[in-house]
């Protein structure tokens, strides 16, 4: 005999895909269910007032639960059905992990990974904005701003700079190869120098900070010995980095030669610049990123310097950051990257809850008002009112038979939002992504959470 019988509370647009999730995970918690669909189409609209008037609780209930956005006061519907009463989750997806039969994701608060994060071209830009981007850095999850100078230029300003920079409370690295821009960035307090070859490596004895080491020859890392051994002779702190090249001009290769020399120097400190590939690759960063901060975690290599230049790299820093942690826990723990968050799912959603043509066909159905309501299923886009339905691919030929019809309710801010919620339909059909009308579309890291939500108090909504 099941332990309790769970009343589920929730609009006409959730009813089945919540009918078939509770008919695959009633069996595993041990449960009994029922289901009042309300007449509301979208269940994020329904108050717990609005429900203590409706509710109708069937013989036998314990309790009752809502759908996530009835977090209002509770105290009317407590009064009137005298049962207890949960929140349930806003995704009615997340409900297998609400009743414990998923397990939570992993916390992933920990990682042994620093991000520099290099502000290119720094001589080109005012103090004001070099300082706005290292906040936005940090926000994003940089350990240190790195200052990127010219290649061949003779900054007079790197001090005052980098002096700025750390009154802000930033942890500094500077990015020349001339010694004239370093010093006095170091004696302004950078702690890490990039970088250092045969070229001028006498004057990093003097600086009194760690250094970046990168081969004399590119394709040589031997190269870094002769450095490495000048350097360690004064006691100079630094850590080692190969080079990563370009794919097309030895990507591969250079892979192999941070392998190379993680055997070589097995305890030396090592650091990967990625934005060679992140930003001379046409391809969206982040699974770009994800997959050499996995090198990076399984070789040791604790540091990586990335950039936001191109705009398909423009949210790399935070990439990086979920991946640092989302591949120290992989590693850590000996499971897949999978199931663990999705964070850098962008594209595309984890899962869909698809309704077939006869779940379609019985929801426009039970439509008895004038409202309309927008599903994106089996590649088409659907439009559904009172004793009307339109279905195509296109949703240009879907609202033209709604205007055909010449409906009263179709205002100019009415068919504003129809052809919103329409584009938001089409670009999940597109992608291959879950459409709710009236909620935002899942972006991974990049979601806006709470779309505004004005537009759901229009009458035509209610």
């Amino acid at each position: 005999m099941a332990s309790e019988q769970i009343h589920f509370v929730t609009g006409r647009l959730a009813e089945s895909a919540l009918r078939k999730t509770l008919t695959k995970l009633s069996p595993d918690v041990d449960f009994q269910w029922t289901v009042q669909v309300m007449p509301i189409t979208v269940a994020a609209l329904m108050t717990p007032d609005w429900i203590a008037k409706r509710i109708d609780i069937p013989p036998g209930t314990t309790r009752i639960l809502l759908p996530g956005y009835c977090d209002a006061d509770l105290s009317a519907l407590l009064q009137k059905t005298q049962l207890p009463i949960d929140i349930g989750p806003k995704d009615l997806r997340q409900l297998p992990r609400y009743f414990g039969t998923a397990e939570d994701p992993p916390s992933m608060d920990k990682w042994d990974i620093e991000i520099i994060a290099e502000i290119n071209h720094a001589p080109r830009m005012s103090l004001k904005q070099v300082l706005e981007l290292a906040d936005s850095y940090r926000a994003d999850g940089a350990t240190l701003i790195d200052v990127g100078c010219e290649p061949k230029g003779n900054w007079g300003q790197s001090g005052v700079y980098v002096k700025a920079l750390i009154d802000q409370g930033h942890r500094v690295s500077i990015d020349s190869l001339n010694p004239d821009e370093i010093a006095p960035a170091v004696q302004a307090g950078a702690e890490l120098v990039l970088s250092v070859n045969s070229s001028n490596r006498e004057a990093a004895k003097s600086w009194g900070c760690e250094v970046v080491v990168i081969p004399d020859d590119i394709r040589d890392i031997v190269s870094m010995q002769e450095t490495i051994d000048f350097l360690a002779a004064d006691g100079v702190s630094m850590r080692l980095d190969p080079i990563l090249e370009p794919v097309g001009f030895g990507f591969a290769a250079s892979l192999r030669r941070y392998m190379d020399a993680r055997s070589r120097w097995p305890d030396a400190e090592m650091m990967m610049g990625i934005g060679n590939l992140t930003e001379l690759t046409d391809v969206d960063s982040a699974g770009v990123n994800f997959l050499l901060l996995a090198i990076c975690q399984e070789l040791g290599i604790r540091s990586v310097l990335t950039t936001q230049v191109i705009n398909w790299a423009r949210t790399s820093v935070r990439e990086c950051d979920i991946a640092r942690r989302l591949v120290r826990h992989s590693i850590n723990e000996k499971v897949p990257p999978k199931n663990l968050g999705y964070d850098l799912v962008s594209l595309r959603d984890p899962q869909l809850l698809p309704l077939d043509d006869a779940e379609i066909a019985a929801l426009a159905a039970n439509i008895k008002d004038h409202n309309y309501r927008i599903l994106a299923e089996n590649g088409q886009i659907h439009l559904m009112g009172n004793r009307t339905r339109w279905s195509s691919a296109d949703p240009f030929e879907v609202f033209d038979a709604l205007a055909a019809t010449q409906p009263k309710n179709l205002d100019a801010s009415h068919s504003f939002y129809l052809g919103y919620e329409m584009c938001k339909a089409m670009i999940a059909l597109q992608l291959g992504k879950a459409y709710t009308q009236d909620e935002a579309l899942r972006w991974g890291h990049l979601t806006v959470e709470e779309e505004n939500r004005h537009r759901l108090e229009k009458k035509y909504r209610k």
